[in-house]
Formats: C-alpha cells, structure tokens, sequence
C-alpha cells in the first residue's frame, strides 16, 4: 500500500513544505505561499487516510484471527465488512489519480437552465436541481445557493449553486451539457408522453491565487427585486444583481443574500469562475465541444438521456453507459455515471 500512495514521497514533500514555510520571505508572495500550504494541506490529509486504512486492515486482522479462533461467525460477518470497505476507500483513492487536472480540487459552480417547452422544462430543470443537491449531500459536500429563479407555474427557469469540497470541480465537470427527459408528463390531461430539455454548465470556483483581470467599463450591473416564491433562498427586495460581462456577453447574477453588496460579490466570484473558464477552454481549443452555454438546448446535441417511459434508463451519449435505476439517479446517486465519463476520458486522452 506504500507504493500505492507513494507515502515516502508524501512524507517528503510535506517535510519540505515544512521547511520553506519557516523561510523569512514566504509571505513575500502570499498568493504562492496560500497554494503551498493548500497543498500541504492535501498531502496530510492523503497520509492520514492512508494511516487510518492501514490501522483498519490491521483491525480485520486481528477479526479474522479472533473468528478462526472462537469460531464465531458474528466476527468473521464483520471482518468481511470492514475489509470491503477498506476496499472501497482504496478504490476511491485510486480513482483520483484520474483527476489529474490543475482545476479539479477546487469548488464546483454548477448552472442551471431549462430549455424550450414552460413548464415542462422547467419542472425538468428543478428536478437536475435537486439531483445535483441530493449528490452534494450523500457525498458530504457543503452546498451554497447564489441564484433560483422560479418557473411561471412549476419548478425553476434557473439555478446557480455553488459545490464546496475536496474535488467537487473534478466529480462534476462531466455533468456540463443538454440533459434530456423523456417521460409521461404530469402536466398533461392526457397522459401523453413529453420530451424536455436543460443544460448544466459546471465551472471551478477561483479562488485569489488566480488573477482573472476584469475592467469595470466592461461591466454592466443591473439591480432587480428577486423574484421566486421566497422562504429561505430568495430575499424579495431590490438588492439583487446581475453583471453583463460586454466583451464576452456572459451574465451573472445572485439575488439569494440580503444586502446588494453581498450579491454583487457573489455575482463576481460566478462571473471570474466564467471567463476563467472561457479562457481555459480556448486554450484546450475545445470551446465550442464543451462549454454547454453555446449549446443548443434541444434534440441532438445531449450528453445524457433520462428515460422514464416507457422503459426507465438513464443513458451518457458519450460513453454509452447505462443505468437502469433511474430513480436512484434522479435521488443524486451520481456515482457510476460520473466515474463512467471520467475514466473514458481518461482514456480517450491517452490515446
């Protein structure tokens, strides 16, 4: 296992991390100085994991020992448990090596947007909505809402929320595309069967070690009252926000916090997260592949279907993985689709 995770290696970058944060002139620029001790940061955690496997499969051990020994099934059930859950944080471990991409630690924002079709895309949109909350949840990630702009009858015209945790931008930069449903509308008298579409934009949040240069005269800021039906996540007042870069045409905007100054800032941070983004895809020369915006919302141009009628399926054209539980799909188990798309990607690099 010390090979698996190179823990020497580990041990000797954090050492020397150690040392450089001791220099007089770290801080001399503090931007570096913050991405090292992010790093750091990483490194430990990797270590500590691996230690509390290692302890583990120590623990399975002394189980399967003690279960030989008493003959006690009870002992050996457990045993067996723990080891395939060590197993599965192996796994886990492994499969990051994939995420191998300068961006892939950071935040997740994901955008929202239903497609042609009222209240059916609309009703489509904030069922991908609660998908994506429901997958942050399950895998322990923290889950910020900058924007919820409510449909005219049913579910929601849009959404913007923001995805905090080790690797959300890695797990989730595959889900930018046309989603498509298929199913018997419940809006429908009649029963009959409706095809409705939204796409999902996925950008990495910036953080201050990254210098996205914005002028102000490229900038056109409106305030508006936030609409939606209120509660919790849409303050009903004039101070929400939205910020028209000229030169590219991309908005941005947050009505969730309570004062104007708040949304402005967070309409900035969506806003940098963007460009910086734009201009990342320029550089891969895929902007027109990948960056979902410019996408039709409509036939032929998804990258994943959800069938619900008349068989159920959830289907990633780009991969041709299936799912036949689509329902666990929808409730956020996002697992196997994600690291489906990811590994073919991988893979498709490669070659």
């Amino acid at each position: 296992m010390e090979t698996l995770f190179d823990l020497p290696g580990k041990k000797f970058r954090i050492n020397e991390i150690e040392s450089m944060s001791g220099e007089t002139d770290f801080w001399d620029d503090r931007n570096k100085a913050q991405a090292i001790l992010k790093e750091q940061a990483s490194l430990k955690e990797s270590v500590e994991n691996w230690q509390q496997m290692n302890d583990d499969l120590d623990d399975v051990e002394v189980l399967q020992e003690l279960s030989k020994e008493e003959n006690d099934e009870e002992l050996r059930s457990e045993a067996i448990q723990k080891y395939h859950e060590i197993l599965a944080a192996v796994e886990k471990f492994e499969f990051k090596k994939v995420l191998g991409d300068v961006d892939d630690p950071r935040n997740a924002i994901v955008s929202i947007n239903s497609g042609a079709g009222g209240t059916e895309a609309q009703d489509w949109a904030d069922m991908l909505f609660r998908m994506y909350l429901r997958y942050a949840e399950s895998n322990g990630y923290k889950t910020q809402i900058l924007d919820l702009q409510d449909g005219d009858e049913a579910g929601i015209k849009s959404a913007t929320i923001i995805v905090e945790g080790e690797y959300a931008y890695g797990y989730l930069k595959g889900e930018s595309g046309v989603h498509r449903l298929v199913r018997i509308s419940p809006f429908d008298s009649n029963k009959r069967r409706h095809t409705s579409f939204a796409s999902v934009y996925v950008t990495p949040e910036v953080d201050d070690s990254i210098e996205v240069n914005i002028n102000d005269k490229d900038l056109r800021v409106d305030t508006f009252r936030a609409s939606g039906k209120g509660g919790q996540h849409i303050n009903k007042t004039d101070s929400a926000i939205r910020i028209t870069h000229l030169p590219t045409g991309i908005v941005s905007s947050c009505q969730n916090e309570r004062s104007q100054h708040q949304n402005r800032a967070n309409a900035m941070k969506i806003l940098k997260a963007k460009l910086y983004e734009l201009e990342r895809e320029k550089q891969r020369a895929l902007l027109d592949e990948k960056n979902s915006a410019k996408m039709e919302i409509s036939w032929g141009s998804q990258i994943r279907s959800y069938v619900l009628h008349p068989y159920r399926m959830v289907k990633d054209h780009r991969t041709n993985f299936e799912d036949s539980n689509a329902d666990a799909v929808l409730d956020g188990e996002l697992e196997k689709l994600i690291k489906s798309y990811l590994l073919f990607n991988s893979t498709e690099n490669q070659v």
